[in-house]
């Protein structure tokens, strides 16, 4: 199977023989001819489908990193930096808790009886330790690409996060005498918004009897495909959440978030985003922000762009030739979303452009993985359900522009 670079290298083989098939068009002043119309359609089909691999070849490499080694052996605790009471509870902890996912309550020996204080174990489920926890975590942090850009937080005690806002800045200073003095501000206020995790879970049933042949690493397969159907629907609600009982979105109009007043249309037509308009939103963000800027779209919003053009006749998006490393438009990283918006019409969004540091995250440290031995028994089947909490919203709207048809 060929690597992400290589592909890398392919699709950007393929456009440049499309640039070249455009440019030999310009130069004899004339539109493209019927057959190299269908060269080039054929091209730009394959583009797309090229940038679709690369991002399920790399997506995938990256779960394998983490998912590499089991679980009991890379999440070994330092024992050197535990208090000594902590030390043999904590290796039991985990030895108990990688068997008991992969042989349920038959496993239970010596060490996994460190988990009856605080699990219940006749219930037929056990609480995750933290160490597992972390690399849950971790696991959904490589799925998302919005949260990589994002800023999180971790709120293991407290139910809500509060993120203080500048609402209104102070006037400015006012000249005056040698000895006179100063007036008094009276503009600048300060607001609050909160980041109260809500709860998220998915529930994954097994044969008991894959389980019990060893066909496959049950704790890797458990954690991967649990993290990949938690990290969905946060992807979708960090994008078009509302904000009630769930994130809200960079797409959701809120004035908790991002208003409307950061909605910008200039440039672009009523069906589809033109150059000038994606001109307007880059400038519509002070300068300050600039070299944190990305750019999230859905593929279909990516496709127009990628055919504008500078007014030198040059392609306007910039392909990377790097591994993990995004194309860009105007200098800066873009991102393609399948939660993205993607209907060209007047009014509504179709991208933005963000420096998504901005947005908060707030995850509460409690994800369980908890096994179910006898709900599912008649069916020869073994149940593990992940539970997660999270919140998310934008905290500076100055930061951010959202692209909008005329």
């Amino acid at each position: 199977m060929k690597d992400a670079i290589a592909l890398r290298q392919e699709r950007q083989k393929v456009i440049n023989e499309a640039k070249a098939l455009v440019a030999r068009a310009e130069e004899e002043n004339r539109d493209l001819s019927d057959q190299e119309k269908e060269s080039y359609d054929r091209m730009d089909a394959d583009i797309d489908k090229f940038l679709v691999r690369i991002n399920r070849i790399e997506r995938m490499e990256s779960l394998e990193r983490d998912l590499k080694e089991p679980i009991g052996d890379s999440l070994k605790p330092d024992t050197g930096d535990l208090p000594t009471g902590d030390e043999a509870r904590t290796t039991a902890e985990l030895r108990g808790y990688e068997n008991f996912l992969q042989n349920g309550k038959s496993a239970m020996n010596q060490e996994f009886r460190a988990l009856q204080a605080d699990a219940d174990i006749y219930g037929g489920f056990v609480a995750t330790p933290p160490e597992v926890s972390m690399q849950i975590i971790k696991a959904v942090d490589n799925a998302l690409f919005f949260r990589q850009l994002a800023t999180t937080f971790q709120v293991p005690k407290a139910e809500s996060l509060g993120a203080p806002a500048l609402d209104n800045d102070p006037a400015d200073s006012t000249w005056t005498a040698e000895i006179g003095s100063a007036s008094e501000d009276s503009t600048m206020s300060f607001g609050k918004r909160e980041l109260k995790p809500h709860p998220l879970r998915k529930l994954l049933k097994v044969s008991e009897t894959l389980i019990r042949k060893g066909a496959i690493d049950v704790v890797s397969f458990v954690t991967s495909r649990l993290a990949y159907k938690t990290a969905v629907p946060q992807e979708n609600a960090f994008m078009n959440g509302t904000g009630s009982g769930q994130p809200l979105g960079i797409f959701a109009a809120s004035s908790s978030g991002i208003s409307t007043g950061r909605d910008v249309s200039t440039g672009n037509t009523t069906t589809s985003i033109a150059f000038d308009g994606l001109i307007e939103a880059k400038y519509s963000i002070k300068t300050q922000y600039w070299m944190d800027l990305s750019w999230i779209f859905h593929r279909d919003a990516g496709k127009q762009i990628r055919k504008l053009k500078d007014g030198e006749g040059r392609y306007i998006w910039e392909s990377s030739v790097k591994a993990n490393e995004p194309d860009t438009i105007l200098g800066r990283p873009v991102y393609l979303s399948e939660y993205a918006p993607n209907t060209f019409t007047t009014g509504l969004y179709v991208g933005c452009l963000g420096a998504f540091s901005n947005y908060w995250i707030a995850d509460a440290l409690n994800i369980q993985i908890k096994r179910l031995d006898e709900l599912y028994a008649r069916t020869n089947q073994i149940g593990f359900i992940v539970s997660a909490e999270t919140d998310g919203l934008p905290v500076l709207e100055e930061a951010f522009a959202r692209i909008t048809l005329a």
